[in-house]
């Protein structure tokens, strides 16, 4: 693979990855957080909501403001405002300071995700680029299997606060290599303006769009059937299932193993199986992981390794119809992909910041619910893809 190749594969897998280690590297710590701030449980879960909330109003902006500044710019403002909020979650003297904080987090995480994304289409097409978004996807799949571990060991040896404190340095050490070795991918010529008027046309463009609507919703619940157990994780692993602050391993590694699976399958069938097989097989495999884990929540009691045994599975068909179905909304818009990209996350993070307000508090008081909460995601998903695969068959 040239080195080039590689290079920017893990830049791209490095900057997708700020919202996976925002989100889970201080699960682990909500307990001594609940303690040290002497707050709730809940208040510390709404950490998790206000960061997904600002995260989804800004994305709708990140691409636009890429499409009209150039991608580099954009990510180096964003990943330096990321490092700073960070450093205001580790000072924090109450939970209204890591309000403050995670909503800085979130204003500023999603950049490196929605910019990533156009990044590959400007400089890929068609197989290239499904095996670049894989390639993204597989090293992007490592962070939400060693953020909670690294923050658990983190809790061995300093309190809380150092989690974000690691947070912080990730964000300046991306943030130099954004500067210094980034390339920008959007020439001056190709730039778009962001005269409002124009700009709100292009956005009612996207959002009305319905197999872009359907294929974007498609992957945000698919997302969400695996994401209400992450939310869910301090709750599942350390009340369900018995387990310390730094057994978080026993959810994620599995988890984001599949992810991994999947994600290399899919770079090896592009080119041999097309989008919409890549989207039927993936499918095919999420439902028999979500049926096997309705089984199971329901004949078995809680345990190790049966109770998370079916998320691996269902990782897997995940991450086999995500870059399909990302790469098959993007080229709906061509000349906006950077907005396109912005209107995903969006999105998608909306339905996370649902997710982690309502759905997964819920949800989390048994296994039986968490299974019926998958399940009901993945449902509502299928049935969006199905919508669309079924368009494009009868054209």
């Amino acid at each position: 693979m040239h080195p080039t190749y590689t290079r920017l594969a893990i830049i791209l897998a490095s900057l997708a990855a700020i919202g996976p280690f925002s989100i889970d590297t201080y699960l682990p710590a909500f307990h001594a957080m609940e303690a040290d701030l002497g707050t709730s449980r809940y208040a510390v879960q709404q950490s998790l909501t206000v960061y997904m909330l600002t995260f989804a109003v800004m994305v709708l902006w990140h691409g636009a403001l890429s499409d009209g500044f150039g991608r580099r710019r954009v990510l180096v403002v964003a990943m330096g405002l990321f490092t700073l909020a960070s450093v205001v979650c580790a000072l924090a003297p109450s939970i209204e300071w890591v309000w403050i904080g995670r909503a800085l987090q979130g204003v500023s995480g999603g950049a490196g995700m929605v910019i990533g994304r156009a990044i590959v289409r400007d400089v890929l097409d068609g197989p290239d680029a499904q095996r670049m978004m894989s390639q993204v996807v597989m090293m992007f799949a490592l962070a939400p299997a060693v953020a909670p571990v690294i923050g658990g060991w983190i809790l061995l040896f300093a309190d809380w606060r150092a989690i974000f404190a690691f947070l912080a340095l990730y964000g300046g050490v991306v943030t130099v290599v954004c500067r210094q070795v980034l390339p920008e991918t959007l020439p001056p010529e190709k730039r778009q303006p962001l005269h409002p008027l124009p700009l709100a046309r292009a956005y009612g463009a996207v959002l009305r769009k319905p197999a872009f609507l359907l294929l974007t919703g498609a992957q945000a619940l698919n997302f969400n059937g695996f994401f209400v157990y992450v939310l869910s994780a301090p709750t599942f692993l350390v009340d369900h299932l018995g387990r310390s602050p730094q057994a978080f391993a026993w959810l994620f590694v599995p988890a984001m193993g599949g992810l991994l699976a999947g994600s290399w399958l899919s770079g090896r069938v592009a080119g041999h199986w097309s989008p919409h097989r890549s989207v039927a097989v993936g499918y095919a495999v999420m439902g028999v992981a979500a049926l096997a884990n309705l089984l199971i929540s329901a004949l078995m009691a809680p345990g190790l390794p049966h109770s998370v045994a079916p998320l691996a599975l269902y990782t897997l068909g995940m991450s086999l119809t995500m870059p399909a179905l990302t790469l098959m909304a993007l080229e709906l818009f061509p000349l906006r992909r950077g907005l396109a990209s912005s209107c995903q996350s969006f999105m998608q993070m909306a339905l996370n910041a649902v997710t982690a307000a309502l759905t997964a508090p819920l949800l989390w008081g048994s296994v039986q619910t968490l299974s019926l909460g998958m399940a009901a995601y993945l449902s509502l998903g299928a049935l969006a893809a199905a919508a669309v695969l079924r368009g494009a068959a009868a054209h």
